[in-house]
């Protein structure tokens, strides 16, 4: 991943991160990836990984990957423990984010310094969080101070910043401090920042921070939400039918491609 994102950021372009559950869902994600010959982060939520279902479907993402035709990383969304990061890389993940962020300053820097060099020491990569992407919140915003100390002291190769997106769907327009990411970027040339909360995010803020230094930008519920209603249509169109399981999976699988290029697209700066 930290390759990825390190040229993303000197392009002035963004890697898009997108959270799966499922074959249809990563399929769409690469089909999508390939078809606009971009980078892509294949990611999936911590709880996964208390479950088999992260350990099982990491046979099936290594797979696609490797038959892909473009760069990808396999990558844990929001560790919330030490366990959870270790098993990801042991069971073959390339990259992991410790989310240290609800913590106290001292054990974040602590537990995802940690988990950041027992991926460096696996040739994997560890992305932290600095602030907290929750509800929007501006009293959680990322403090350029501490979020040069925090890089610096933890050696993570990407760093969630909190601008004033949230995680979900928007109740109201979020109102991004793009000064904030552009600080926070100059003094950290190095290190690739990540915007988290990038579903309904207006698209023109979405450009401006990647502009500013966001270099991976995830996307949950919207993609998923899409893949629910591409799922729903499917299956009101057979009207009682009977089709191979297998066969419904095709026309999911374009449309979730679809809705992901044209992200993938946009981040690219096309």
């Amino acid at each position: 991943m930290k390759e990825m994102l390190t040229s993303a950021r000197k392009a002035h372009k963004a890697v898009g991160a997108f959270n799966i559950t499922n074959y249809e869902t990563a399929a769409a994600v690469l089909k999508a990836a390939e078809a606009e010959n971009e980078p892509v982060i294949i990611q999936l939520y911590m709880r996964l990984f208390d479950s088999t279902k992260a350990y099982d479907l990491c046979g099936m993402l290594q797979r696609l990957a490797h038959r892909g035709k473009v760069p990808v990383a396999l990558h844990l969304d929001h560790g919330a423990t030490v366990k959870q990061a270790q098993d990801a890389l042991a069971w073959g993940y390339t990259s992991v984010m410790y989310d240290g962020s609800r913590s106290a300053y001292d054990e974040n820097v602590k537990w995802t310094k940690f988990v950041a060099d027992y991926a460096h020491a696996l040739g994997a990569t560890c992305e932290g969080e600095i602030g907290h992407v929750a509800q929007g919140d501006e009293t959680a915003l990322t403090d350029v101070g501490e979020a040069v100390d925090f890089a610096k002291a933890t050696g993570v190769d990407a760093l969630a910043v909190s601008i004033g997106t949230a995680h979900g769907y928007y109740k109201s327009e979020p109102k991004l401090d793009i000064p904030r990411c552009q600080a926070i970027a100059d003094a950290l040339p190095d290190t690739p920042l990540v915007l988290h909360g990038g579903s309904g995010t207006p698209l023109a803020d979405v450009r401006k921070s990647v502009e500013a230094g966001i270099a991976k930008i995830n996307i949950a519920t919207e993609f998923l939400d899409g893949y629910i209603k591409s799922s729903l249509k499917v299956f009101t169109d057979l009207n009682g039918a009977f089709v191979p399981p297998d066969k419904l999976a095709d026309p999911i699988i374009e449309s979730c491609a679809a809705h992901v290029q044209r992200l993938i697209k946009f981040f690219a700066g096309r």
